[in-house]
């Protein structure tokens, strides 16, 4: 629906007295999209029903074959579990793993009480019988039991090491190992050194030789060195895996075509959602009565695509998109547009949190206002449906606790107030909206998600503080720069180099690098931990957590991809609007 409310002016306001007042406009660029999306949500982009139930009896089959692939026990046939282990490997990079989740934890299961030196006894070795080949099996080998979250030791690295506690310069010929060793090394935790010097290792030696192996092995030594699987969000990567997977040793043609057309199928479904999202945000009219934000509703569905992309998850990505679309527009009302009077109404009026209190605000706000609410009447009736109404005090808690968080900065820019490293990061640790984006990618989930991990969330945990920090430092080292060329609240790079006398942004921006680089390896900790833990978080909870994170490291590798809108662009055209081409 659309709300009849008055016209934004363009940088200036005339309040009752008579007196302009000047508007702290960004000048954010226009959506690249238009009414792109709005095609998906017409009924003519709806396959045929004959058509669809064939694809879908493809997709059934190959699946099946896929399956038993899988479950074939090693020994029984010429199948290693070093190639088992190379078949998940692929399944997971190819995107396609949520499939065969019991059938890789059984497999994975058995592979972690396999005591590693032992490897030769049991066939896993098999052919390995030199340091390299050995190198790459066990990379793996940790590599995907750490990703699944058991917590074997790091230990079976010094086997690399020569007597001087290097790493054996016999490793560096072989490229295929030391880029499984960057990979594992990824999933390291803090006070692992050796990971630490592995990644060092690896990362120096891959870049050397990149430029003087053979092209489809650089092409994913490059890829790597960009983007190491641990970061990579899986729907990307399963993509980019898709194009290359045909020039693996291990490659399976049925695997393959079961990729290309599970790829198909999941986009057809997203290609719907955000058809259907665009229509409604469309009708809000936000691009024209709120022409100082950014538009970035189909930016806010790729966000969300990065935290869930499963075809069970539809509600929640709907769920999602929504608030972070309305948190975007908050956000550039706070710090790009409203005056600190309308600001400390507004936030009021959210304390209050009842449609009463629209007639408190000026007219452009009241759309924002009833838009806001609106979502979280439609999260509660979602969520009641399947015996959660509890979800929506804990939605409403937490975006709360945002604008509350926005509203200091607004004091503190209107003050001209430079808080203390410690008090910014108290503050921005909120006002980077993960801490309300967390809760709110649970709530579309269903029973996962019961009032137990609404509460453990709540309680700050380190997993969601540590994605918080990659996520506020990461935003204020790409940011900052803009947002200080207009009247702007300061950043952790301002408030550092005034609070620590530091003169050199690069030096500044080095030292928020290792506290990112930290807040990964507690993201790991605290995925090896739950496994053992007193109050055992469901793993797929927690992944929503890592892949929040994830998002944030690829719209902020280069600069502020959410704001510049063209750097995603390719991004979203290759999981949105291109299809793959199955022959």
């Amino acid at each position: 629906m659309s709300f009849p409310i008055s016209a934004v002016p363009s940088s200036t306001q005339i309040e009752a007295s008579g007196k302009l007042v000047g508007r702290n406009l960004a000048h954010f660029s226009p959506s690249v999209w238009g009414s792109h999306f709005l095609s998906y949500a017409s009924d003519s982009n709806v396959l045929d029903a004959d058509d669809d139930h064939k694809i879908m009896q493809q997709v059934q089959e190959l699946k099946d074959e896929v399956k038993r692939m899988l479950i074939i026990s090693p020994g029984s046939t010429d199948q290693t579990l070093s190639e088992k282990l190379d078949l998940i490997d692929a399944i997971q990079h190819l995107g396609v793993s949520y499939h065969f989740e019991s059938e890789i934890d059984e497999i994975l299961q058995k592979a972690h009480k396999i005591n590693p030196p032992c490897f030769n006894n049991i066939n896993i070795m098999d052919h390995a019988a030199d340091d390299q080949l050995k190198l790459y099996t066990i990379s793996l080998w940790f590599r995907l039991l750490r990703q699944q979250g058991y917590d074997v030791s790091c230990d079976i690295f010094n086997e690399f090491k020569d007597d001087k506690g290097s790493f054996k310069a016999s490793l560096i010929s072989d490229v295929k190992g030391m880029l499984s060793l960057y990979e594992a090394a990824h999933l390291g935790i803090n006070g692992e050194d050796i990971l630490d010097e592995a990644l060092a290792f690896t990362t120096t030696h891959l870049e050397l030789a990149v430029n003087h192996i053979r092209p489809q092995l650089a092409k994913k030594v490059k890829h790597a060195l960009n983007r190491p699987i641990r970061k990579a969000l899986p729907r990307l990567e399963g993509l980019y895996y898709i194009s290359i997977y045909k020039e693996e040793d291990s490659y399976s043609e049925t695997l393959l075509k079961f990729a290309k057309l599970d790829f198909n199928v999941l986009q057809s479904q997203h290609q719907k959602e955000i058809g259907g999202i665009t229509r409604c945000w469309k009708n809000l009219d936000f691009t024209a009565n709120l022409p100082y934000a950014r538009d970035r509703i189909v930016e806010g569905y790729f966000w969300t695509m990065g935290v869930f992309f499963e075809p069970q998850y539809s509600l929640a990505r709907r769920i999602m998109t929504k608030v972070i679309g309305m948190t975007s527009i908050l956000d550039d009302t706070y710090d790009a547009y409203g005056s600190y009077a309308e600001l400390k109404l507004f936030t009021e009026a959210i304390e209050r949190w009842d449609v009463s209190a629209i007639d408190i605000l000026p007219e452009y706000m009241k759309l924002i206002y009833k838009a806001l609410l609106d979502v979280y009447d439609e999260i509660e009736a979602e969520t009641a449906k399947d015996g959660r109404p509890f979800c929506v005090h804990y939605a409403k808690e937490s975006m709360k606790k945002l604008i509350q968080a926005y509203f200091i900065e607004a004091k503190w820019c209107n003050e001209g107030y430079a808080p203390t490293m410690e008090e910014y990061m108290s503050n921005a640790m909120t006002t980077s909206a993960y801490q309300m984006l967390a809760p709110t990618s649970f709530l579309g989930m269903g029973n996962i998600a019961d009032e137990e991990v609404f509460k453990w969330v709540f309680n700050d945990p380190k997993i969601l503080r540590a994605s918080t920090i990659i996520c506020r430092l990461m935003d204020d080292i790409k940011s900052h720069k803009f947002e200080q060329s207009r009247a702007h609240a300061v950043s952790a790079v301002e408030c550092y180099m005034k609070q620590y006398g530091v003169s050199a942004e690069e030096e500044v921006y080095k030292l928020l690098g290792k506290e990112i680089v930290n807040a990964w390896k507690d993201i790991n900790e605290e995925l090896l931990m739950n496994r053992t833990a007193d109050h055992h978080v469901p793993m797929p909870i927690l992944e929503r957590v890592l892949n929040l994170a994830r998002v944030i490291d690829l719209v902020y590798e280069d600069g502020d991809a959410y704001t510049d809108s063209n750097m995603m662009k390719d991004y979203i055209a290759s999981l949105l609007v291109n299809p793959l081409v199955l022959q």
